[in-house]
């Protein structure tokens, strides 16, 4: 299993959109290093859901319901999608600023490479977050 985080900005499209389409293709993905971490999603795998910009949180849990293919938004055949499923809401959303707080999250790439929309988690990073954001 591996661990990723895909960010959105909620006017375009948020998690509580996602929860009412229930399941979504991810596009838009013009970045070669979040492209390549889009191709490494396999079914099953699960994705942090981070609102950016607005909120700046992690609001919730997904999964890969179908590995990459080409990206129906344009021609290109350089750009992929995967489509993910939401899976929980976060009782508490983590924000960016207790994840920097926090020193199990130091290393995160939401951290270290704040423009990447699509990015790998460690299984630790993972296991950290899920337990801020059922906490409360």
């Amino acid at each position: 299993m591996n661990y990723f985080l895909v960010k959105s900005e909620p006017f375009k499209y948020s998690w509580d959109q996602f929860n009412k389409d229930g399941e979504t293709f991810w596009d838009g993905v013009r970045n070669y290093q979040a492209r390549n971490n889009l191709k490494a999603m396999k079914n099953g795998d699960l994705v942090l859901f981070y609102h950016s910009n607005e909120g700046k949180e992690i609001v919730g849990l997904a999964k890969v319901v179908k590995e990459f293919y080409q990206d129906p938004t344009t021609d290109d055949e350089r750009w992929v999608v995967v489509d993910l499923a939401p899976v929980e809401t976060f009782k508490t959303p983590v924000t960016l600023e207790t994840i920097k707080a926090d020193e199990f999250l130091q290393d995160i790439a939401l951290v270290r490479q704040g423009r990447l929309s699509v990015m790998p988690l460690k299984v630790e990073e993972f296991d950290r977050i899920i337990a801020l954001g059922n906490a409360g």
